[in-house]
């Protein structure tokens, strides 16, 4: 997506560095080291080694956009970041700048997420962004991506294969997340277990029924976190009956 010479509300020329120095200001040692005890940055943890310097996500989202009109070259540098809230950033760019482009600027942003995958590594990263971009993507595209990343040896482009049909389910259909969780429903991480359940549990409000199938069909190979997830909306009695089994 081109750039332009377009400034902020403040006057300030909407560059990268600009960015970067907003968030700056915003930045709050306190919630920094919060959010690294909760994004599990510590060694051997899922986050190991990132960095955060401590932003609200919505003061965020605000400062991000006011530099939409970012090129994607700058989105890469930011994305390449070892500041998590760079990253979010350039994300939130990158949903608003594809949520306006034409269907060829739509795909070259898809090709350039893709291309980026490794930036967006923690499962906060990857809710912000898979739906809205892949999953929208994939609204009038074949599936086969998703089968793709469900393979992947990165736990986050897993993530991305699940959390992207939040967007088709919103689309009134099931069939591919359906698909995709049979295919991770072995998967031993904690936050695909998590994730599948949260997709499974979505599809119930396009078909009960369905989703229940599932889940009688499934329950001897599905983890505890998964099945909780997705019964969460059911009654308390009938969780318990299901959790043991009785669908």
């Amino acid at each position: 997506m081109k750039s332009s010479a377009r400034q902020t509300h403040s006057g300030v020329a909407a560059t990268r560095p600009a960015l970067v120095r907003d968030l700056a200001a915003l930045a709050s040692p306190a919630r920094a080291a919060g959010a690294a005890k909760f994004f599990k940055t510590g060694a051997g943890e899922y986050g190991e080694g990132d960095k955060f310097i401590g932003i609200p996500v919505p003061a965020l989202r605000n400062a991000a956009l006011r530099y939409r009109a970012l090129p994607l070259s700058d989105l890469a540098l930011l994305l390449a970041s070892a500041i998590h809230e760079h990253r979010l950033a350039a994300l939130e760019i990158l949903v608003a700048q594809y949520e306006v482009a034409v269907e060829d600027e739509r795909k070259n942003i898809v090709e350039f997420y893709l291309g980026n995958t490794r930036g967006i590594n923690n499962w906060d990263l990857v809710d912000a962004s898979a739906p809205y971009i892949l999953g929208h993507h994939l609204k009038t595209r074949s599936r086969r991506l998703l089968v793709r990343l469900a393979k992947s040896k990165s736990v986050w482009e897993r993530r991305m294969a699940i959390v992207a049909t939040l967007m088709l389910i919103r689309n009134g259909e099931t069939v591919d997340t359906f698909l995709i969780a049979e295919k991770l429903l072995a998967d031993p991480h904690d936050l695909i277990q998590k994730a599948v359940g949260w997709a499974l549990r979505e599809t119930g409000k396009v078909s009960q029924a369905e989703l229940l199938a599932f889940l009688e069909r499934h329950y001897a190979s599905m983890s505890r976190t998964t099945l909780r997830y997705a019964i969460e909306r059911f009654p308390q009695q009938q969780r318990k009956q299901m959790l043991a089994g009785k669908f």
